[in-house]
């Protein structure tokens, strides 16, 4: 499977992206197709999943659970570790596979991959250190002469919902951290990226992932609704917007959630910052995927004394960058994932314009591509300072006092992470404890992530952290067994006398 979905990519035909149920490829619903936000042709094909489909995958989860489980875990690292070699063998293929879908650049997705390829090691790492404790019972008296043992045991079956905007890495956070961590993994791919998913599942399974742990279906809203509130499905990963999110535990009731949502994330450049530096880092991952990341540089605050000097070494920036085809490899900007998203970009940079904001470029789109937008001094109320963007959009702002930023910055609803530009290490530990944010970086934007490394936010921006560490933790469950009368902390509650010990 893995070959044909490649090929058809390097061929320019039609990529068929099956389901992949009850360990077949194929199903029996209705066709869908995904037509090239760029190329504005159809480029790959799938079958949406039947509600008798949803019903299969989840009796099989159900009875596949136990068989994974008993999966040692320096096997399932095994194929951890082979998944991330085939990942960095297949990263041209796979890129182009992205760059057809999304109208991601192929530089863009090269990198993907080579993060896909990461994550599966770091999860084959985690797999190998998977353990438990001997607690310290003896610790207290009605504790003595006992021992207490736990151990992380899967949860058994993982529901995992993957967004558009990085499907191939987001899945390998994902699926490799349940799988690391001994489960079955059901999931849905997002519509945008149907042959990107296919290709990264179908990808495992030649690198020997047993067909047991892994189904695949697609479609929208309703299939992960029925997912979402299945009594067999224990814990789930979702990433996406804020709204999606809220639905998605409103339909899982009691289970365990892991939610990566929104974000409108600031990066604040101080008086004592490298200009040329803070401009360049901006301007490279402001855009980069056409901003559409949820920790993408969507607010610069800049210290009133370099306001002026940072647009200019910001405009400058943006000027280099190459917009155009995701498939040529020289291009920074590519499309976005349809129309009505570039167009999101166009009309709130004309409604910040309308009230009084600078747009210094862009604010103009040709289909799904909109040209990188620069909104000089936007009100605090309008669209691109209080929503999230998710386009080539910047907004850059003014401030005098860096407390008054720091409440500027957190008043979005979102928390997911901030930049600061400074030299100053009482400001960089001031901003880490009093940004409402999962995360802040000190001498870079928003937008940089380490897949090693928790990942995740606060208030709108969700809960839970997406890295194969603390994903194991979500995905496992802690079992303890008590040993009554058997203690290996030892039961004496005096010292005898004459022993001379």
């Amino acid at each position: 499977m893995l070959d044909s979905l490649l090929k058809a990519g390097a061929d320019a035909t039609v990529v068929e992206a099956p389901p992949y149920i009850a360990g077949q490829w194929g199903g029996d619903g209705p066709a869908a197709t995904r037509t090239g936000p760029y190329l504005r042709r159809v480029v790959s094909r799938t079958t949406l999943a039947t509600g008798e489909e949803v019903s299969r995958a989840l009796v099989y989860a159900r009875s596949s659970a136990r068989a994974v489980a008993r999966l040692a875990p320096a096997v399932r690292a095994d194929i951890l570790d082979r998944a991330s070699r085939a990942a960095s063998a297949h990263r041209e293929e796979l890129a182009r596979l992205l760059a057809l879908e999304l109208g991601k650049p192929v530089k863009d997705g090269r990198g993907e991959i080579d993060r896909v390829a990461d994550t599966f090691a770091v999860c084959a790492a985690e797999a190998r250190h998977i353990g438990g404790e001997n607690l310290p019972v003896a610790g207290w008296a009605r504790g003595i002469g006992n021992t207490a043992l736990t151990y992380r045991a899967p949860a058994g079956v993982a529901l995992a919902i993957t967004p558009f905007n990085a499907p191939a890495n987001l899945l390998a956070h994902k699926l490799g951290a349940s799988f690391a961590a001994g489960n079955t993994t059901l999931v849905k791919a997002p519509p945008q990226a149907p042959a990107a998913t296919a290709a990264i599942v179908a990808l495992l399974l030649e690198s020997g992932l047993p067909p047991q742990a892994v189904q695949l279906l697609h479609g929208g809203g309703e299939i992960g609704a029925l997912l979402c509130a299945a009594d067999e499905v224990a814990v789930i990963s979702f990433t996406g917007s804020a709204e999606t999110g809220r639905a998605v535990a409103r339909a899982a009731g009691a289970k365990r959630l892991v939610l990566e949502l929104g974000g409108n994330a600031a990066t604040i450049v101080c008086e004592d910052a490298d200009i040329a530096q803070a401009a360049k880092e901006c301007a490279r991952t402001g855009y980069s995927n056409s901003g559409q990341s949820c920790i993408s540089v969507q607010r610069v605050y800049v210290h009133r004394s370099r306001y002026d000097a940072f647009l200019d070494a910001f405009t400058t920036a943006v000027d280099t960058l190459k917009v155009g085809d995701p498939l040529d490899p020289a291009t920074d900007v590519g499309s976005m994932v349809d129309d009505d998203a570039a167009e999101r970009v166009v009309s709130w940079s004309a409604e910040a314009a309308a009230s009084g904001a600078r747009v210094l470029r862009g604010g103009t789109r040709n289909g799904a591509i909109a040209a990188p937008t620069i909104v000089a001094g936007p009100s605090e109320s309008a669209s691109v300072v209080v929503h999230e963007v998710f386009g080539a959009l910047v907004a850059v702002l003014p401030y005098d006092d860096f407390g008054a930023v720091i409440d500027a910055c957190n008043a979005s609803r979102y928390g997911l992470q901030a930049g600061l530009f400074t030299r100053d290490m009482g400001r960089i530990i001031t901003a880490w404890r009093e940004l409402q944010t999962g995360a802040l970086i000190a001498g870079g934007s928003s937008n940089y992530r380490l897949d090693h490394v928790p990942f995740g936010g606060v208030k709108d921006s969700g809960f839970g952290r997406e890295t194969p560490r603390s994903m194991i933790d979500d995905y496992t469950v802690v079992k303890t067994l008590m040993l009554r009368g058997l203690s290996v902390w030892g039961d004496a509650s005096t010292v005898d006398e004459g022993t001379g010990a």
